[in-house]
C-alpha cells in the first residue's frame, strides 16, 4: 500500500512534496527495506509500518534534480508529458497525446503500488497521475499553492476529495507546508548587513539588472550580496560583477536555499508561493517582484496577500527603482516586519497535511 506524490515541473510545486514527504518519512516506527544481503537498497525509502511512499513526476521540469534517487521514495518515475498551455496547435495536439500516454502508464503504476491516495501539487507533472487517480477511484488530494487556483487545480477542484490552499479559509489545513530548517533558522532581522536577490532556479533577468544597478551602492555602504542569478545566467551575471570590480556570491540551481536565506537580512524576490512561504517562516522582510506573465498573475496576487497585511513590499516590474529599494536598506520598519511574518506562519502545515494523507492508509 502507498501513498502516492505528485506535480512539479517547477521549484515551488516540488518544494511542498519535500516538505511533505519529509515529514511521511520520519515516522518514529520507520525501517528501511533490506536486500537479500542485509544493505539498505538504492532505491528503497523509509517507509512507515503501513505505506510507502512513491512520486511520479515528469522527465521535462526539475523533477529530476528534485527527487531522483532520492531514498525517502519506495520509487520514483519520470514520465514523458509536458505543459498544454501556451503551446500552438500542433505542440497542444502532441501534449494531449503524451498525456494520454502517461495515463495510462500512471494506471498501471498506482495498480502496481496499490495506491490508496494520491496527493497532488499541480503542474503539467500532476496531470496524468490525478486523472488515472480519478478513474480509478483513488481519493484525490490537491495542494492550491497561489492566491489564484492553478489551471489543472481549478479544473480537477470539484473532483477532489480533499482541496487545500494556505489563501481560503474553509481549507482543512490552511498552514502552509515549508521545510522545517526554514522555522528553525528564523531570526528578527534589526538590520540590513546583507541583501539576497532571489530570482528563482531559472533566474529573472529584472531582478539581475536591478541587482547589477544596486552593487556598487551597496558595496560602498558595507552590505553583502547574495544572488540566485539563474544556471542560464551564472556566467554572465558573474562576469558583470567582475567588471564592476564587486565581490558578489552568485549561485543559480540549489538545494542549500535555507543556508542562503538565513545569512540575509533582506531579500528581493519572486513571489512564487513556496518561495513566498519559505521567506516568511524564516521572517526574512521581502520586496517582492512578482512575474508579469504567471498564469492568472498569480505572483503579483501571492505576494498582495502578505503586503496587505503590511508583511512585504510588492512592486511591479515596470515600477521598480533602484532608490526606492536603497530606502529600504533603513526602513524602521524591518523588525515589525520579520515579526509579523513569523506570526502568518504555521511550521505545522507539512506534519498536517501528512497526517491527512495518512488517514487514507489503513494501519495492519
Amino acid at each position: 500500500m502507498s501513498i502516492v506524490m505528485t506535480g512539479g515541473g517547477t521549484g515551488g510545486h516540488l518544494a511542498i512534496i519535500r516538505a511533505v514527504k519529509e515529514q511521511l518519512a520520519v515516522h518514529p516506527n520507520a525501517q528501511r527495506v533490506k536486500d537479500s544481503h542485509g544493505e539498505s537498497c538504492q532505491n528503497s525509502s523509509l517507509l512507515t509500518p503501513h505505506s510507502s511512499l512513491i512520486y511520479i513526476g515528469s522527465q521535462h521540469g526539475q523533477d529530476r534534480q528534485w527527487f531522483e534517487g532520492d531514498r525517502d521514495f519506495a520509487a520514483t518515475y519520470f514520465l514523458e508529458t509536458r505543459g498544454v498551455v501556451n503551446q500552438g496547435t500542433l505542440g497542444k495536439i502532441m501534449s494531449i497525446g503524451m498525456l494520454a500516454k502517461a495515463t495510462v502508464q500512471t494506471i498501471r503504476l498506482l495498480r502496481k503500488h496499490h495506491a490508496r491516495v494520491v496527493f497532488s501539487v499541480g503542474g503539467y507533472s500532476a496531470a496524468a497521475t490525478a486523472f488515472a487517480a480519478k478513474l480509478l477511484r483513488i481519493p484525490l488530494v490537491i495542494h492550491e499553492q497561489n492566491a489564484a487556483l492553478g489551471s489543472l487545480n481549478k479544473m480537477l477542484k470539484p473532483y477532489a476529495d480533499v482541496f487545500l490552499s494556505s489563501y481560503e479559509t474553509d481549507s482543512p489545513v490552511t498552514a502552509y507546508p515549508v521545510q522545517q530548517i526554514f522555522f528553525e533558522t528564523a531570526r528578527i532581522r534589526n538590520r540590513v548587513n546583507t541583501v539576497i536577490f532571489l530570482g528563482g532556479s531559472q533566474g529573472a533577468q529584472a531582478i539581475n539588472r536591478l541587482a547589477l544597478s544596486l552593487a556598487p551602492e551597496l558595496q560602498k555602504r558595507g552590505i553583502a550580496i547574495l544572488h540566485q542569478a539563474g544556471e542560464r545566467n551564472l556566467e554572465t551575471v558573474r562576469q558583470a560583477y567582475g567588471e564592476l570590480g564587486i565581490e558578489a556570491e552568485i549561485f543559480g540551481f540549489t538545494t542549500e536555499l535555507p543556508a542562503w536565506m538565513a545569512r540575509a537580512d533582506l531579500a528581493i524576490a519572486r513571489a512564487g508561493a513556496s518561495t513566498l512561504w519559505e521567506l516568511a517562516a524564516n521572517g526574512l522582510p521581502t520586496l517582492f517582484v512578482p512575474y508579469p506573465y504567471a498564469a492568472g498573475d498569480h505572483q503579483y496576487h501571492n505576494a498582495r496577500f502578505l503586503a496587505d497585511q503590511g508583511a512585504a513590499w510588492v512592486r511591479r516590474e515596470d515600477a521598480l527603482e533602484p532608490e526606492e529599494v536603497l530606502r529600504l536598506l533603513a526602513a524602521s520598519e524591518l523588525p515589525s516586519m520579520s515579526r509579523k511574518l513569523m506570526a502568518l506562519s504555521d511550521p505545522k502545515g507539512a506534519q498536517q497535511i501528512a497526517a491527512l494523507l495518512e488517514q487514507y492508509v489503513p494501519v495492519v
